[in-house]
């Protein structure tokens, strides 16, 4: 049963930390929409989470601070070598900007949408467990 929870789990935490960055790529979008020259970029989420899942590595991008010798040594955490794709714009703008607002924001909450249900889904299953561990 834990094995089953635990790839669950697996794959909500790649699905949200994708998510993650995807949000912080489409905020940086909007907050560049007026930048001259300035090329909107996402990432394909389906694809990354493929390769997330496929590679099973941790993504996590809180880092340890070793401050003593008797600490425990971590690698360096693994960071998601993301393929950032470039959009095309529906329509150029005479800036070279290829921020569309509209489609941006769209994305954007999209993307929020997906984040908050991945967590729901998440806090379900652990209700669940609980409940199961808690009748016996």
């Amino acid at each position: 049963m834990f094995d089953k929870l635990d790839t669950w789990v697996n794959f909500h935490q790649q699905a949200l930390n994708i998510r993650e960055m995807r949000q912080n790529i489409l905020a940086a979008n909007i907050a560049n929409s007026d930048t001259p020259n300035y090329q909107a970029r996402d990432i394909d989420f389906n694809a990354e989470l493929s390769k997330a899942i496929n590679n099973q590595s941790n993504i996590n991008p809180v880092g340890l601070n070793i401050t003593s010798n008797h600490h425990i040594q971590v690698k360096a955490p693994i960071t998601l070598n993301q393929n950032v794709l470039y959009r095309i714009p529906y329509q150029a703008s005479a800036d070279g900007n290829t921020v569309e607002m509209d489609q941006e924001r769209t994305a954007f909450i999209d993307n929020s949408i997906h984040y908050q249900s991945n967590l729901t889904f998440l806090g379900e299953q652990f209700k669940n467990v609980m409940s199961v561990l808690q009748q016996g």
